[in-house]
């Protein structure tokens, strides 16, 4: 595996304007910077769509899928997953964040003790 490996973050989105651009600058806020953003969103009716078009626009390693119609959660993630390149996956939903070291330490982590998964504890705010 190379020094660097592309981690494919999954979101799920679905009326997420409140929240979705944090989570999305606390992914471009990295100090891991080998990573594409995928966001399936879950067929929004508000102005979801528009706040991700414009980082589309803005960065390349992020992109955009749009369902067909609501199937939840678990379909968004795993359409997601279907278009993912990377070498490892990273979860994040659309009202949640990241601290700017989290995706460093963690392939850090893991490539040191050659292990293919792993998963970290969480903050509520």
């Amino acid at each position: 595996m190379q020094n660097n490996p592309l981690v494919s973050i999954i979101m799920p989105a679905y009326n997420a304007q409140k929240f979705i651009a944090e989570s999305i600058e606390s992914i471009r806020k990295q100090s891991y910077s080998s990573w594409e953003l995928i966001i399936a969103d879950n067929n929004s009716n508000d102005n979801t769509a528009e706040i991700i078009k414009d980082y589309v626009q803005d960065d390349a390693r992020i992109k955009y899928i749009l369902a067909d119609e609501k199937q939840g959660a678990a379909y968004a993630r795993n359409t997601a997953i279907n278009h993912a390149n990377g070498d490892y996956i990273a979860f994040l939903d659309s009202d949640d964040l990241w601290f700017e070291d989290k995706l460093e330490k963690q392939i850090a982590f893991m490539q040191k003790n050659k292990i293919v998964l792993s998963y970290t504890t969480y903050q509520t705010f």
